[in-house]
This record gives C-alpha cells, sequence and structure tokens, in this order.
C-alpha cells in the first residue's frame, strides 16, 4: 500500500527558496485514495515549490502518463494518456482552508498535503469522453449497441401512436 504521507511537503522547515518533488505514482497510489474513481494508473509528477520573500509559497504542479479509465461505449477498461499542470498559492495562517488556487496551511505544522491536490490534477486532465479508438472496443457490446440502436429507430409505430391525453389538448387550441 502506498503511503500518503511520503507526499508531504514541510514548508516551514524549507531552507532554500526553491524545492523540488518527483513522484512516480502507480496503482498503489490510486488504491490508497479513498473515494477515487480512477483506481490503475501510472503517472509522473514533478512539484515545484518557491518560497516567496512575502512568506507565500507557489506550488507549481506538472503530471504526465496515463490512467485507466472506462470506455463510455464499450464499458470495457481502455488506458487513458493524461497530461496537465497547475499551480496554486500557499499560505501559513491559523484557519486551514482552501478556496480556489489559495490553500492555507495551518501556520502550527507547516505541512502542505499534496495527495489529493495530485490526484485532482490528473483527474482534471482526464477527458470528459473516454472512448476507445475506432475498432478497438469490446466486439459483442458493439453489435448489442447497434442492435437496440436499429430496433429503437426502426419502432415507427412508437412515433405514430399519440397518447389520447395528448390528443385532446389539441382540441383546445385555437
Amino acid at each position: 500500500m502506498f503511503d500518503l504521507e511520503t507526499l508531504n511537503i514541510g514548508l516551514t522547515g524549507m531552507q532554500e527558496d526553491f524545492k523540488e518533488a518527483s513522484y512516480i505514482l502507480d496503482d498503489s497510489y490510486f488504491e490508497s485514495l479513498d473515494d477515487a474513481d480512477i483506481r490503475h494508473g501510472n503517472v509522473n509528477a514533478v512539484l515545484s515549490i518557491r518560497k516567496a520573500a512575502t512568506g507565500e509559497f507557489t506550488v507549481s504542479m506538472t503530471i504526465d502518463g496515463s490512467v485507466t479509465v472506462q470506455c463510455d461505449r464499450c464499458l470495457d477498461d481502455m488506458e487513458q494518456p493524461v497530461s496537465g499542470s497547475c499551480t496554486y498559492i500557499v499560505k501559513l495562517g491559523q484557519d486551514p482552508s482552501e478556496e480556489d488556487d489559495v490553500i492555507v496551511v495551518d501556520e502550527n505544522e507547516g505541512i502542505l498535503q499534496t495527495a489529493w491536490l495530485i490526484y485532482e490534477t490528473i483527474a482534471l486532465a482526464v477527458p470528459i469522453k473516454h472512448v476507445h479508438a475506432p475498432g478497438k472496443c469490446n466486439d459483442a457490446m458493439t453489435k448489442k449497441l447497434e442492435e437496440l440502436s436499429a430496433t429503437r429507430s426502426g419502432d415507427e409505430t412508437a412515433e405514430e401512436t399519440i397518447d389520447p391525453r395528448w390528443e385532446a389538448l389539441k382540441s383546445l387550441k385555437v
């Protein structure tokens, strides 16, 4: 099981103004997250943390790799390439919160927990529509979809039959 605490970054103990961390996230990472929709993948995540003179931190994250998602058409698993980046402003404060791209970390702890931030970046990089390349979908499912689509579009009697209540309403039209 993946230890999510290895992704935590200690901000208060940063000696340099710049720090970079690189992680290779595999199936064990995705399985260790609670309530995650993506359960399998192989993603490289690079975090760059820059400390400003004002005490704020700029965290830039870049991800690149692939995840396994379900095909919208045939419901088989498919590999989906993902890549993306995002930037967060991190501040130390009394009340931890996350609003837009600004994260407030408890100044007493000074630890930025990045496990879920990385996951959200990966999830946002997955396209909305997941479909296999042409000819790669499950043949049995594709045949069943074609059969059901033909049955539905070929059933012209359903369109000709009008509900009697609608017919009565048509007579009220002036």
